[in-house]
């Protein structure tokens, strides 16, 4: 029988602790920076809102990844870094769960629209901002074991 593709079968895997952190970077420019950094958005506080978006993100990624299983998210961390001198904000999202598939995707859906949501809120100071450096960091538990991005 052929493989048609579709969601893994994950009915044999074990359950473990499963965590995934991934990042993402915007590079906002001069004015949208000088406004998140005042606190001055009109949209209202950029950075609350975006932790808002990260954490729907992440409980909503099997409804936007298609073959992501649903799972249960037990604890989402998000840390923000503002670099005044590239006038960026990278946005770090942990997610734990316990289960029988990995929560990468969920990190990366996290963490990108985190990236997302600062441009929606702060485009009014200019469309030219730049969403870079979406990457996975890190994962734990399942077979494949730990990963780590060597940079």
């Amino acid at each position: 029988m052929a493989n048609d593709g579709g969601m893994v079968d994950v009915t044999i895997k074990n359950i473990t602790l499963r965590t995934a952190k991934a990042s993402s970077s915007i590079i906002l420019g001069d004015e949208a920076f000088q406004t998140i950094k005042e606190g001055k958005c009109v949209k209202g506080d950029v950075l609350a809102t975006a932790k808002v978006a990260v954490i729907t993100a992440v409980k909503s990624t099997p409804a936007i990844i298609p073959m992501c299983h649903p799972i249960l998210i037990e604890a989402v961390d998000v840390e923000f870094e503002l670099n005044e001198q590239e006038k960026t904000v990278t946005t770090v999202v942990t997610v734990k769960s316990s289960g029988k598939t990995g929560v990468e995707m969920e990190a990366l859906a996290g963490a990108s629209t985190s990236s997302l949501t600062i441009y929606d809120m702060l485009k009014y100071r200019g469309r030219g901002m730049i969403i870079t450096e979406t990457k996975l960091l890190e994962k734990t538990g399942g077979k494949s074991g730990s990963y780590k991005r060597p940079d």
